[in-house]
């Protein structure tokens, strides 16, 4: 299960990208049954679903996104995999947009921001955060 960065992945982003504008692809799996037990003081009155979970974590995190100048690009429903693991299924894939490394580090190190991550968790039952971005031109 992956479903936080470290700072040594968040120093080499900033090392390798720089200024450069930032792709965020977002791979989710969500739990069944969402669990907030690491984050009590989120928890619904009663159950609810992962996807449910990320919904309220994706209300949260999105005027921070707009605060950050950062935007979603493309939301979509996940399948089963063609190249890979053929037990790999991803619930849903995001493209997210930084304008560069370092906007996409504040927007994921604002305090405020943070206060509501416990939804995230909550939700997932794995996760891929990869960083992409432009490839030279030849």
């Amino acid at each position: 299960m992956h479903l936080h960065p470290n700072r040594q992945a968040f120093a080499a982003l900033l090392q390798s990208s720089g200024d450069a504008p930032v792709v965020m692809a977002n791979l989710l799996r969500f739990r069944d049954v969402a669990d907030y037990a690491n984050t009590p003081e989120l928890a619904p009155d009663s159950p609810i679903s992962g996807a449910e979970a990320y919904r309220r974590y994706a209300a949260h995190a999105m005027p921070f996104l707009a605060e950050a100048g950062s935007r979603v690009l493309f939301d979509g429903a996940g399948g089963d995999t063609l190249i890979g693991p053929v037990d790999e299924r991803w619930h849903r894939v995001l493209l997210v947009e930084h304008r560069s490394a370092s906007d996409f580090v504040a927007f994921a190190t604002n305090e405020a921001y943070l206060e509501g991550l416990g939804h995230r968790t909550a939700a997932l039952a794995d996760s891929r955060l990869i960083p992409v971005t432009a490839a030279p031109r030849s």
